[in-house]
């Protein structure tokens, strides 16, 4: 079990910061005339509180926008992340203690991550083989997991981790070319392989590092699917560039995002970092 909480922790690193946003008046800002291009727009700029907002409502509005409902899980996600490291603790249930914002939005998390694992076990029964579901299903077990044995260190998301592989590679067996699916299918295998002894990486149905970053990097030389499915890829490839300690490819790839979404923060403090011209 060590070894598995080892992995879910190093994958809670993938998430980015993010400026939290819970002034009353950014509802006022929302409209129900929002669609889910605004919301991950606001996501990949770094205002994940607009993001969960605007989730919030197309969620609310129609159950079955699988997109909108797994945003809105992974915009708490990260705002939990966020709030948790503004209290400056390293210890997380010290952090938590400390965190005011938390409760309230790990409620909302939990909510949501509830209803959506209901409408999608209950759909998969009878249309097991939906990949929208399949998908959907694999990658909110994954924010759970994340947030639960990442962000908070919690010793529980055991039966989601393994919910979200079966779910993820019964999708890629029907689709392989499924972009989204081999994206988060690619970081599990990235975080076993780079976290977990050789010998013991079968105790939690196998990983491989360089299999992993190279199912990102084809994905985002293909440019296959959308606009924001290729802005996910990009920010998975970003993120195992900088753990790679690849800073010229990094640097390269976070030029490129920074030009699609200046507002994000980490990205510029990144580019600052790494080179002293930029911005």
């Amino acid at each position: 079990m060590t070894a598995v909480a080892a992995i879910v922790l190093a994958l809670s690193l993938q998430s980015i910061d993010s400026q939290l946003s819970t002034s009353s008046s950014t509802r006022d800002d929302t409209t129900h005339s929002s669609t889910l291009a605004d919301a991950q727009r606001l996501f990949y700029n770094g205002d994940y509180g607009r993001a969960a907002i605007v989730t919030q409502e197309l969620c609310a509005a129609r159950p079955d926008d699988l997109d909108a409902c797994e945003l809105r899980t992974a915009s708490l996600l990260f705002q939990i992340k966020k709030a948790l490291g503004e209290t400056g603790e390293r210890d997380k249930a010290a952090g938590w203690k400390l965190c005011t914002v938390c409760p309230a939005l790990m409620s909302a998390f939990i909510a949501d991550t509830v209803r959506g694992q209901a409408f999608a076990r209950a759909r998969l029964k009878t249309h097991p083989d939906h990949q929208d579901t399949l998908f959907f299903l694999g990658k909110i077990d994954l924010n759970y997991v994340w947030l639960q044995l990442g962000t908070l260190g919690r010793k529980t998301g055991w039966d989601e981790y393994w919910e979200a592989r079966r779910s993820l590679d019964r999708l890629l067996r029907m689709n392989p070319e499924h972009v989204r699916a081999r994206v988060a299918r690619a970081w599990v295998d990235y975080i076993v392989g780079t976290t977990v002894p050789r010998g013991a990486r079968w105790l939690l149905g196998g990983g491989n590092k360089k299999r992993g970053l190279l199912v990102v990097a084809e994905v985002v030389e293909m440019g296959a699917g959308g606009y924001f499915v290729q802005t996910e890829a990009r920010f998975a490839l970003w993120d195992m560039q900088v753990r790679e300690r690849d800073v010229p490819g990094a640097m390269a790839t976070a030029r490129l995002l920074a030009r699609q979404f200046p507002e994000n923060r980490e990205l510029r403090r990144f580019l600052a970092m790494h080179d002293p011209t930029a911005g």
